[in-house]
């Protein structure tokens, strides 16, 4: 038997206990920091398997450390653990059972599966060569806990020799491995522009400065940021989200605040959005007699992708899911901390197919509606085992 359709059929003789795992994650959510049940799950798993753990890192995360035959590099594979605070409107007999919170991003998933991956390397633990570290991450919806786990010690004792991790796709059907080269996530920053002007009575505007409609202009105005200052090539969005100002309808007040997003690709187009917002918001601000304060609240890097690693999850998902498994994954504006993995080592994050080939639409991530189709679990499970032993059996 080969070695790739061994492990996809070691990965589908666990099929039954990925998804118990899935399921039982997905009924008790926890939000980013909180994953305490699901820690303590993970750590459980792990250590039965004989793998050596370390808990409470950058936390609530889990680092495991599988051993085989020194000497050897090492290769990281990534699942993040966190929940979204979102109501779940499924009548699934797993649904959540904490009001308000859900796993609508597919984290569950992505730990039963990582967990899979462990438990089918682990008993293949003297043909390794080498060492194998499995990170579970908490926080990762916007809660930096990569970060937090590199500054405890993650990517150090030992350091890996590259990075992989796996993500959900709830438009790729069950079966398929969307993935590219380069930059395949947005940067995205936050920030708040606080207009100060003088308030007064709405039957008197003479005699204030209204905070309300310098907003509105420095709104107008930023849609020219990138229609007119990046370049076509170069993908940006830059997004107002929320307007705050004033009590009531009759007075003018002295501040109003403009909140929003800025994602993009490149560090030029990065550095040009953070530059440029407070440029215009300011300008703004002093020609109608305002004043305009910039905060800026910085968010993930841009995930790059390396090409080598790319090509590597291209061939195991073609050997173990079939030809024509692997499809190009378009370059998205949504954000991951698996980034900061990615400007320490070389590696890739790829896109496992969940959507059933039956659902005439889509069950998005971030939605209340999302769910996966669990045949799809098994499937990363093999090729997240798959693809370590062939990173750690290369040259």
């Amino acid at each position: 038997m080969k070695p790739d359709s061994e492990i996809m059929a070691a990965a589908q003789a666990l099929a039954p206990d990925i998804v118990a795992d899935r399921r039982l994650i997905h009924s008790q959510p926890e939000t980013g920091y909180q994953e305490v049940k699901t820690a303590a799950l993970v750590a459980d798993r792990l250590r039965f398997l004989g793998i050596e753990v370390e808990t409470g890192v950058g936390g609530t995360g889990v680092v495991g450390l599988l051993k085989g035959a020194p000497p050897g590099k090492t290769v990281l594979l990534r699942a993040d653990m966190d929940a979204l605070p979102l109501q779940e409107m499924s009548e699934v007999e797993y649904a959540s059972q904490t009001p308000g919170v859900m796993h609508a991003c597919g984290h569950d998933g992505h730990t039963a599966m990582l967990l899979g991956a462990a438990r089918v390397l682990s008993e293949r633990k003297e043909s390794i060569p080498g060492t194998v570290k499995f990170m579970f991450q908490p926080a990762e919806e916007g809660g930096f806990g990569a970060v937090k786990m590199i500054e405890d010690g993650l990517m150090e004792n030992p350091k890996p020799d590259g990075v992989y991790a796996l993500h959900v796709d709830a438009l790729a059907y069950a079966g398929e491995v969307a993935i590219r080269a380069g930059a395949t996530s947005a940067a995205a920053d936050r920030f708040t522009v606080t207009i100060k002007g003088r308030g007064g009575h709405a039957a008197r505007p003479q005699l204030t400065v209204d905070p309300i409609v310098i907003a509105s202009h420095i709104v107008v105005g930023l849609q020219t940021v990138v229609s007119r200052g990046v370049a076509p090539q170069d993908e940006a969005v830059l997004t107002v989200g929320a307007i705050d100002g004033g009590t009531t309808e009759n007075i003018i007040p002295d501040t109003a605040r403009i909140r929003g997003t800025m994602r993009s690709y490149s560090p030029d187009a990065r550095e040009f959005l953070r530059r440029r917002i407070p440029e215009i918001s300011a300008g703004i601000a002093q020609a109608f007699g305002g004043e305009a304060e910039f905060e800026l609240r910085p968010g993930y890097p841009s995930m790059v992708n390396d090409e080598a690693a790319v090509g590597r999850v291209r061939g195991v998902a073609q050997d173990l899911l079939g030809e024509g498994a692997a499809i190009l994954k378009e370059p998205m504006m949504g954000a991951e901390d698996f980034s900061y993995l990615l400007e320490q080592a070389p590696g890739a994050m790829f896109f496992l197919g969940v959507r059933n080939r039956s659902w005439e639409t889509p069950r998005p991530t971030h939605s209340s509606s999302f769910d996966m189709d669990e045949e799809a679990l098994p499937l990363g499970t093999a090729v997240m085992a798959e693809l370590a032993l062939r990173f750690l059996r290369s040259e």
